[in-house]
């Protein structure tokens, strides 16, 4: 009858509290866990760097429109708009060679000034991101753990 009643305990493979998987059944499945795991954390350190590279991109465009409206719009308005102010400092009583160059200047620094705030806009928000898959990484740290629970 002890026999018996110890059978019972054993379960279908013959494991002690009805555990129906072998030690080697067990390694196989955390394996398997392991790899699924790991390839799901390259799926997600890919996509991550993807968004942060997107994200860069982005602001390496707007830091070059910027550059390239700061330099389109010295040309456009130094040409239409000096010829105005330099008429006005000849009226204001410059000589009509030292309003010839003042006007461009003038409005020159303007325009440079705007170019620059936009291309720090952009260089600002590049040196910001950071290509660390900051997900990923804790997500791996989790896996760490989730690992060596499973292990013990």
């Amino acid at each position: 009858m002890g026999d018996s009643s110890y059978r019972q305990n054993m379960g279908s493979m013959g494991q002690p509290d009805g555990r129906s998987e072998s030690v080697a059944d067990l390694i196989k499945d955390l394996r398997d866990e392991a790899m699924l795991l790991v390839r799901q954390e390259v799926a997600l350190a890919k996509t991550e760097i993807s968004e942060k590279l997107a994200r860069i991109l982005r602001n390496t465009a707007y830091a070059i429109a910027g550059a390239l409206v700061a330099f389109v719009g010295l040309i456009f308005i130094l040409q239409a708009a000096t010829v105005a102010i330099g008429i006005g400092l000849h009226e204001a009583g410059l000589t009509e060679k030292q309003s010839l160059w003042a006007s461009p200047l003038i409005l020159g620094a303007i325009v440079a000034i705007v170019g620059a705030i936009l291309i720090s806009k952009g260089i600002a928000a590049v040196k910001n991101e950071s290509l660390v898959p900051e997900k990923t990484v804790e997500s791996l740290k989790n896996d760490k753990k989730w690992i060596q629970n499973k292990t013990r």
